[in-house]
């Protein structure tokens, strides 16, 4: 089948999912641009910062929210299950789970004064519930910033021709936020200056690549970025937060622009079969297990962290909730699909003249496979009438690296917020309130499962995101029955989210324990007994709340 053709078909139910149901949901939430948002009302200067422009807060929660899992889950869903089952799934789940999900953190946190997730769980379920959810968050953030420091670590040992362009990004982006904030520049002016001060980066860099010349070049790379991850979650967000996730969405605009160029000039044909088998070796079934493998691509649990922990602390004006909220995860289901397309169609499925290193299955079959370097592959040879395919790679993993950079400080700022709330309100550690000791704990915690097996428990988490994201709706779903208003829309997606979560992990239990693997069974046990905890508790304040108590 010509990718084309999908791609099209994709194109138009994203964009009238984001007119009609995205423009539904402002009227559920009754979204009102007389209201002061909370980084109006309480500004600070530091963490409560109206966003000079919609767009600029826009980039911050597109860039935080698109890091490597939505083009890591088609990846590994496509191969295992077919194309068909990972489109329907990415455009339904991103349309009326996803998106209702993000644009629903958002909005609740707006109307509780810029509150995270966890403290909005305290308001309407009470202490208990908001303690437990809370330490989960807490901890799933401490494995993902982790990992990301290790992914971002190992890009910039595998192409240090991307040191200067990711680490440049930095700088420029503090330029473009002096431009903006402060010497009052046009923010037209101020874009087109930074965009062009990173192109210059990007010739430089490919002519000068940065390696370090140390023993243990990872862990170099995981202490400078884990620095960097600390100074960026503790200064002014307007000052680096804002400008260079503004100026990273960019960059991934111009992947998604030229990837889709790509499709429309070659319109190759989609390699990769359309259905392969229901139950798979090596994924499993594919219901639960394609929901929670795609994670990101149509409904994360992560996101709700970024909407009510960074976000709402930015947002000028609520009438920027639906393309900030709604909108950015709309665009991730777009992402997901073209890392779909590069795999599908990009890449070949069997040996044929001239695929050589182009074979999808080959190139997953190998022990550990390098998931960013094959979507980087199919990439290229999407774009290969327009750039070469071996430019294309570049620019397939400096896009990718750039997001992961802005993954990594986000969730640091956000696991900060929470180490305040959780141990320094909450348990009334007062110095844990301080946010130079409260982020330098989240650092040491983070360098040592940086450091140590972290691969040993990632698996078991796409579930627990996926999780967050049941947990979430449901905590929603309370919180708009209190107000009085029809709940439908985030209980019947948080139940199937629930019960699909719930489920693999069952499903993940009954693969472990054969095999010996406690540690992960034991982690699973535990994810799936918070879930049904949480969900306990929801149900019970539900009616609680039904009743008129």
């Amino acid at each position: 089948m010509n990718s084309l053709f999908i791609a099209v078909i994709i194109m138009v139910c994203f964009y009238s999912g984001y007119r009609l149901y995205g423009r539904f949901m402002e009227k559920l939430w009754s979204v009102d641009p007389s209201r002061k948002t909370p980084a109006e009302e309480y500004r600070d200067g530091i963490d409560y910062v109206p966003a000079k422009n919609w767009t600029m807060v826009f980039g911050h929660h597109f860039a935080s929210i698109a890091g490597a899992s939505p083009i890591i889950g088609p990846v590994l869903a496509v191969v295992a299950w077919g194309w068909a089952p990972a489109v329907i799934w990415i455009v339904l789940g991103s349309i009326f789970m996803g998106g209702v999900h993000d644009f629903s953190a958002l909005m609740v946190s707006l109307r509780q004064k810029g509150k995270s997730i966890a403290n909005v769980t305290e308001t309407i379920m009470g202490c208990r519930a908001k303690i437990i959810f809370a330490s989960f968050l807490w901890l799933s953030l401490l494995l993902i910033i982790a990992v990301f420091a290790v992914i971002t670590a190992k890009t910039l040992i595998n192409e240090p021709r991307i040191v200067l362009p990711t680490f440049g990004l930095i700088v420029i982006a503090m330029i473009v936020g002096q431009m903006v904030y402060r010497w009052k520049v046009n923010q037209i002016i101020a874009t087109i200056t930074g965009l062009a001060l990173l192109i210059v980066l990007l010739i430089i860099g490919q002519k000068a690549p940065v390696t370090l010349n140390v023993s243990n070049p990872l862990m170099a790379w995981i202490l400078i970025l884990l620095a960097y991850a600390y100074i960026a979650s503790i200064i002014p967000v307007q000052v680096l937060l804002q400008p260079r996730d503004y100026l990273a969405t960019f960059i991934m605009f111009f992947g998604l622009f030229f990837g889709y160029l790509g499709l429309i000039i070659s319109h190759p044909k989609m390699n990769a079969p359309a259905f392969i088998q229901w139950n798979n070796s090596a994924g499993g079934a594919l219901w639960p297990m394609l929901m929670v493998t795609i994670a990101c691509g149509a409904i994360s649990g992560f996101h709700s962290l970024i909407a009510s922990g960074t976000t709402s602390k930015q947002l000028p004006n609520e009438r920027d909730a639906r393309p900030v909220g709604y909108g950015a995860m709309i665009f991730e289901g777009i992402l997901a699909c073209l890392a779909l397309f590069a795999v599908s169609a990009g890449l070949y499925w069997t040996r044929v003249p001239g695929s050589e290193g182009l074979v999808y299955p080959e190139l997953m079959g190998v022990d550990n496979p390098d998931l960013i370097s094959i979507y980087a592959k199919g990439f290229g040879q999407i774009v290969k009438p327009i750039f070469g395919s071996n430019m294309g790679v570049m620019i397939a993993i400096i896009t990718l690296n750039a997001f992961v950079m802005t993954t990594l400080d986000s969730a640091t700022r956000i696991n900060r917020y929470m180490t305040e709330e959780l141990f320094g309100e909450s348990f009334k550690i007062k110095i844990l309130k301080n946010r130079y000791v409260s982020t330098a704990v989240v650092i040491v915690f983070v360098l040592v499962l940086a450091l140590g097996n972290w691969k040993s428990i990632w698996p078991v988490f796409g579930a627990a995101n996926q999780l967050v994201a049941a947990l979430t709706l449901m905590v929603i779903t309370a919180y708009l029955l209190a107000m009085k208003k029809p709940t439908k829309y985030t209980l019947y997606p948080g139940i199937f989210i629930l019960v699909t979560t719930l489920s693999a992990l069952v499903y993940k239990v009954l693969e472990y324990l054969p095999q010996k693997k406690y540690l992960l069974s034991l982690i699973a046990i535990v994810l799936f007994l918070l879930g049904v905890f949480m969900a306990i508790e929801a149900i019970r304040n539900i009616k609680r709340l039904k009743s008129g108590g």
